[in-house]
């Protein structure tokens, strides 16, 4: 059975209403990714309490989490290139759900773990082949946008876990979160049902550029296609594409580590050591959270409209300013509105990530660098929690955090590696 099916309905992929499917589908996948890992960290007070566990155990969980999606990430992201964004989607949501409620029934540190490893492997094919799907469903202008809607549903995943969360521990316990898991199951076979492959896709698979409409024998997944060891290849295959791999490699590990070094203990630093209580610190980390949403709409219009560096520049010094304010702050009022303009720079480039990816890459490879590359930087960057607990131990959590600032220079640095491609249509 090949991979994808070329469109014969009055529904081509190039209309409005497939659109709108695709970026649904990625943005509700991605989402589920940003759910999973927010309710891990809600729900550690409740696991170091259960296990008897340290802050270091504890976080340690965060990045297992993270080292398995950029195994997932190598994995699925090929897979994707060869038999179809939306097959293999539906593959990684189906492996999340399953793992995320076996973490429900957990009896130590190990076993939790490697249902966390698991999972992560399904959540590091979610990013990569959702921002594929959204870069080829749309016009060449709209594309920071498309990829920001799919950020969006990271982040709306995320506020839905910030939101559930205390409500669903104090009447059932951290183990309630992880059951809530097994939903997005029956959302794998609705992806699967419901969209087709994009034509760009469909196209490169047939050996065909965009718009030609020869010959139609060719199945994807023939040996011509390229394999696994050509697609990793082809992210270093010259100077040129190792300097852009490498700045994207840069630029996706400093997102990952500044947004896992506020994220993962954010919730626990307002509600214990601000003296919030576990209700008002899911509040608090709320209105960040909205923040972020609002700052990765806000970016998809920037970089739309002015260009890919100028959006990185102005956000990257935002974000600067705004975690170094924040870390000084005491009062509650100030923390809310802090909280908000924090999460908005230092979160709002996530969607111009999938943007970037997408444009650097041919369509035969282009879900596997989305993955792989941004995969590499969530397993650096997921080193943040186990690095802010031990600076945190030793000077602080307002000391730890005051540190973030510093990584976002070197991510300033690293957009004059990347060329310009806002409007150009993807190879």
């Amino acid at each position: 059975m090949s991979a994808a099916t070329p469109q014969t309905s009055a529904e081509s992929t190039s209309a409005p209403a497939y659109k709108r499917k695709a970026l649904f589908a990625a943005a509700v996948g991605y989402g589920l990714d940003g759910f999973d890992l927010l309710i891990l960290s809600f729900a550690l007070g409740g696991i170091i309490a259960t296990f008897g566990l340290s802050d270091v155990e504890a976080g340690s969980l965060s990045t297992i989490t993270l080292f398995g999606a950029v195994l997932g990430g190598i994995i699925f992201g090929s897979l994707a290139d060869r038999y179809g964004r939306v097959r293999v989607l539906t593959w990684t949501v189906l492996i999340f759900a399953v793992f995320t409620g076996l973490s429900s029934i957990a009896q130590g540190y190990w076993d939790m773990a490697a249902y966390r490893f698991i999972a992560g492997i399904g959540i590091g094919g979610e990013f990569g082949i959702g921002m594929a799907l959204a870069a080829e469903a749309v016009p060449a202008n709209q594309r920071a946008r498309a990829t920001s809607w799919v950020g969006v549903g990271f982040q709306i995943g995320v506020f839905a876990a910030a939101i559930v969360a205390a409500p669903v521990i104090a009447l059932w316990g951290w183990r309630a979160l992880f059951i809530i898991g097994l939903f997005p199951a029956i959302f794998a076979f609705v992806i699967r049902r419901g969209i087709e492959e994009p034509d760009k896709f469909v196209q490169s698979q047939r050996g065909h550029t965009a718009g030609e409409s020869g010959d139609s024998s060719e199945s994807a997944g023939s040996p011509d296609l390229p394999t696994f060891g050509a697609k990793i290849r082809a992210l270093v295959k010259d100077k040129a594409t190792v300097k852009i791999s490498f700045a994207l490699i840069v630029l996706s590990t400093v997102q990952n580590f500044g947004y896992f070094g506020i994220i993962a203990w954010l919730p626990n630093y307002l509600s214990e050591r601000m003296d919030l209580g576990v209700t008002k610190g899911s509040l608090w980390t709320a209105v960040t959270v909205i923040g972020m949403l609002a700052g990765i709409l806000i970016f998809g219009q920037v970089a739309d409209r002015l260009g890919r560096r100028p959006a990185f520049w102005i956000f990257q010094a935002g974000a600067i300013v705004s975690i170094l304010v924040y870390s000084q702050m005491t009062d509650p009022t100030a923390l809310l509105i802090g909280g908000f303009f924090m999460g908005a720079f230092a979160n709002g480039m996530l969607g111009g990530h999938g943007a970037l990816l997408a444009e650097m890459y041919p369509t035969q490879v282009r879900a596997t660098a989305q993955n792989v590359i941004f995969n590499i930087g969530r397993a650096l960057g997921g080193l943040a929690p186990v690095v802010i607990a031990l600076l945190a131990d030793s000077f602080g959590f307002a000391f730890a955090l005051a540190l973030l600032p510093t990584i976002y220079i070197i991510q300033f640095l690293a957009m004059f590696l990347l060329p310009e491609k806002r409007g150009i249509e993807l190879e």
